[in-house]
């Protein structure tokens, strides 16, 4: 979909972000979540932007439809975490979780980072199928670095080296 724009957040984007993802993961999945719940939220800059990790919106004329974060874990290693696509946008027709994934990659290989690891849910089973045929495997939680930051929900975990 050529009128999507992927792009490392920006402060003003902050509302935007949120206006996407708690709908999602409340009305659509039904997680009982509030922003206060996801304190990352509010610090995407200082929570996934430093060190070898980056925050990635995508977006319309009509604003922001898919998130993705890259959160660095130290040991060349980081976490995948946020990665939300409106359900307008969503599949292959519009490319969007795709382009997300490709640029967090991409994003990865430059910064020399070995392997990203992700924790989900047992509801986003569309994820799930998303993640294993783009390169992720699930691994057991007790394999995950001990810097992992296991969210209450996640059940699921999955890996994916780089390079």
């Amino acid at each position: 979909m050529s009128d999507i724009e992927i792009r490392p957040y920006a402060v003003g984007d902050a509302a935007g972000v949120v206006d996407l993802i708690l709908p999602i993961q409340r009305e659509e999945f039904g997680i009982a979540v509030s922003a206060a719940d996801q304190p990352d939220l509010a610090a995407i800059t200082t929570f996934y932007q430093s060190g070898k990790g980056e925050f990635w919106v995508a977006v319309t004329a009509g604003g922001i439809v898919g998130t993705l974060g890259l959160k660095d874990i130290g040991n060349d290693q980081a976490a995948l975490r946020k990665m939300f696509v409106a359900p307008q946008v969503r599949g292959r027709e519009h490319g969007v979780a795709a382009l997300l994934l490709e640029r967090l990659i991409a994003h990865a290989e430059e910064r020399e980072i070995k392997e990203v690891f992700l924790g989900t849910t047992e509801k986003f089973l569309a994820a799930h199928r998303f993640y294993e045929k783009n390169g992720f495997v699930e691994i057991p939680k007790e394999t995950l670095p001990a810097s992992f930051p296991v969210m209450a929900v996640d059940v699921k975990f999955y890996r994916r080296r780089i390079g």
